[in-house]
This record gives structure tokens, sequence and C-alpha cells, in this order.
């Protein structure tokens, strides 16, 4: 499961812009007024093959708060709980505050591993900056500067430290799908959950929300064991009031990173809305083999057609995956599911050989040649495999970081074609080879003016 970085501090001290630096993001919104972000930002990171979420949260002001203040402060409170490093944000250029030995009070009691960050040290030395904040009694401060990313990769560096890469994570084992059930609340994941594994295991209400935490039951299927994860339901931001539901959108972000398989489900009784979008978005970013369920497809009636033909406009990029009609509650059409989710994980897991996809990489340039880029044109030599789930093919050659990102996408749909890779994405990378003849830079020897 991936490490969760909970970014603490009062307002106006820079989490949401390191938020936005470890993600390599502008998700959050940053500006030089105090109390900016209320709601709680959840994103991805990533150092060297260490990926990690990141959470950003609303500024603790502990001094009486009151009315959405205490809302906020509740989130955050509740974030630190969960987390798995806490990074204490101060201001090196304000100095220490009353509210700082507040705040480091109250995290020295959360018993959560702790990292105290004195942010915006830009033009200061990293003793002067992090001085006064010794008598918090928190450990040596690490002075950055989050707008201007000095001193971050050392902090990721300690941080992580202690966490494994991601390829030690034990889901990661072949021959044993896991699987994580995702899509909006009330879509019926959990009657799907049950139904699969023909018995009431979890928990099915009418109301949306009733799944609060990441459920994971191991079941035998004809011989071949599966991990189903039963998350809660993700909405979009703005639609997270409850405390307990906010807090358990990271735990269904770590589920979709533990699985994989990631089984999306949607309401055939609703829209496709943009949340659901985001959900599939967020799932292909993160490389896993898909399989859609369209949930609830007997009480569909005449939206059937406009349900297909919101799938094809709006998840048109999920078009690798296998769909699926269903009704969880009557059993119709799940019968197919597990066998989508077996070839979708063969595929994640495929193993490629070199001199087939250096033959199907030259197949792909005969036919549609890289776009010419000034007097040249990019040459792509051969191709190798370099990793599993998603499949990822590294691509040698000359001048390829003058490639279009289109040719790559053209690149990634004719391996998985060739490859007949169905239900996950594939990664294209590049490698530019060296200029043999290039030596080293000359020294001017000419006299400056």
């Amino acid at each position: 499961m991936l490490p969760t970085l909970v970014l603490v501090g009062r307002p106006n001290v820079g989490k949401s812009t390191l938020f936005n630096r470890l993600t390599r993001s502008r998700d959050a919104i940053v500006a030089d007024l105090p109390g900016l972000t209320r709601d709680r930002h959840f994103g991805r990171g990533r150092r060297g093959d260490k990926p990690f979420l990141v959470v950003d949260t609303g500024g603790l002001a502990p001094a009486g708060p009151s009315g959405i203040l205490r809302e906020m402060q509740k989130q955050t409170r509740q974030a630190i709980d969960e987390a798995d490093a806490v990074l204490f944000m101060v201001d090196a250029r304000a100095g220490l505050t009353g509210d700082d030995r507040t705040i480091a009070q109250m995290l020295r009691e959360s018993g959560r591993p702790l990292t105290l960050v004195a942010n915006k040290a830009e033009g200061m030395s990293a003793d002067i900056a992090g001085a006064e904040f010794h008598a918090l009694g928190l450990g040596a401060p690490v002075a950055v500067s989050a707008a201007h990313g000095d001193g971050v990769e050392g902090l990721l560096a300690q941080v992580l430290a202690d966490f494994p890469d991601a390829e030690a994570e034990p889901q990661r084992q072949d021959g044993h799908p896991c699987i994580a059930v995702v899509g909006r609340p009330n879509a019926g994941k959990s009657t799907l959950v049950n139904c699969l594994l023909g018995e009431a295991r979890m928990l099915v209400y009418g109301e949306p929300g009733t799944t609060r935490d990441s459920i994971a039951v191991d079941f035998e299927r004809a011989g071949r064991g599966y991990t189903l994860i039963d998350t809660a339901g993700l909405r979009r931001r703005g639609r997270v009031f409850e405390a307990v539901e906010k807090f358990s959108v990271i735990k269904t972000l770590q589920a979709i990173e533990q699985a994989n398989v990631v089984l999306l489900v949607l309401d055939a009784s609703q829209e496709i809305s943009d949340q659901d979008t985001h959900i599939a978005g967020h799932v292909l970013e993160t490389g896993r083999a898909v399989v859609v369920a369209v949930n609830k497809w007997d009480i569909a009636g005449a939206g059937r057609e406009r349900i297909k033909r919101e799938l094809t406009r709006k998840l048109g990029f999920l078009d690798f995956a296998d769909t699926h009609y269903i009704s969880a509650l009557h059993g119709t059409g799940v019968g197919g599911l597990l066998r989508s989710v077996d070839a979708a994980f063969a595929a994640a897991m495929a193993k490629l050989s070199t001199p087939r996809l250096t033959r199907c990489l030259q197949a792909a340039v005969t036919q549609q040649q890289p776009p010419r880029a000034g007097l040249s044109r990019p040459k792509l030599r051969y191709a190798h495999q370099g990793g599993t789930n998603p499949p990822l093919v590294v691509v040698h050659g000359t001048a390829l970081d003058r490639v279009p990102a289109s040719y790559w996408r053209y690149l990634a749909g004719f391996f998985r074609r060739e490859f007949k890779l169905e239900g996950t994405p594939l990664k294209v990378e590049y490698k530019r080879a060296a200029n043999p003849y290039a030596g080293p830079p000359q020294r001017a020897t000419g006299r400056r003016r």
C-alpha cells in the first residue's frame, strides 16, 4: 500500500505550494491569502521507484476555531490519524509562533511519524532557517523552498527512506489478481462484491455512503484465487461533506494503487457524470488494468442507448477495456466479469519478447513514420519491455525527444493491437541514443569584451 504524506501547518505556510511541487501539478490553488485551502486535496507523487500519496489540508488555526474553521480542523485531525508520515510545515521567514507551538503539541500527541519542514527558506542557510524551530523539540528542521524546489529532493529522501520500493509490494504477484471495485456512491459496488462471493459479505443499504472503508476479501473461483477490495464511493470533492466520508477517499485511492485490476462500476439508472470520468482518469493515470461494469441494467429501460452513447463519448479513452452490462442484484451478466478480469490481468503481466517488439516497432514506423523535426526525421531503431502492470515498452533511437505525444499514443495503440493486450493500458517511453561523435564541450578561447 502506498505511503500517505499529510501536509499540516498553520495557514499560509506554503502547504499547497509544496503539494503542487510533490505531485508535479497545479491542482491546489496557490495565493498569498491565508485560509485559501478548505477542502482536502489528494494527489500522487513519485520519487524514483517509490510512489506515494499526498494530502494537502486546510490551515490549522488552534485559537478558538468556530464554524467552517472547526470543520476544517476536524478534517485535518482525521487525516493526521491515518497518515503514514506527517510533514509539519512552518514559515522560516515569519519565525516561530504560538500557533506553531500548539500544533506541534497536537502532532506530538498523535504519535504519527513526523518531519518538521521550514519552508520559504530560499536565500537562507539551512542553519539560520531552522534555528528557532529547534525549540519545538521535533528534531532538526528540514529547510526547503516549495516555490523554487530547493531542498525538496532531500526532504523526500528522508521521509520515504523507511518505505519499501513499489516492486516490493506483495500484491504484485503473478497468478493472483487483486481487484479494486470502484465507482460513485450507491452504484452497487457492495452488491456486486456479494454477488461474486456468493454470500452477503458486505453491508448493502439504499443510502449512498454505506461503505466507509476499503474491505479486502479473498475468495476462490474455479480453482483460482482472487482478492476483492470493496471501496467507498468516490464523489466530486465539492460534494464530500461528511468527515468520515472525506477520509475514506484516501483508502479508495490506496486500493486502486494496490490492485492489479480495477472494476469500474457505473450506474445505468443515472447519466455518466464528470465524476465517473474523473475516477476513470485516475485509474488510467495509475496504469491499472480496467474492466467496466454498467450496473442496474435491468432498470435502465429506455436509457440504455443513451448510456452506450455516453460511454463512447465520455469514456472513449477506456476503449481498450471490456464493458459488461449487468444487474448485480439479480446476477444477470456477472458471469463474464471474472473472465474479463483474468484476461486483463494476463495482459497487464504479459512478457513481450524484444525481437517481436522490434519487428512490431518497424511495422508501425513503416505504416506511419514520425513527423519530421527540423532538417531530419527521428529514427526509431529497436524496442524492449521495461516493466509490467502496466506493460512498459522502451523505444531506442535518435532525436526521440522531438517525437510528438500523439505519435507515442499511436505506438501504444499499435503495440496493444499487435500483442492483443485487452483490458490494460500500455505505456511507451523512449531512450535517446548518445551521439558517439559529440565530444566534451569546448572551452571558449576568445577574449571577453
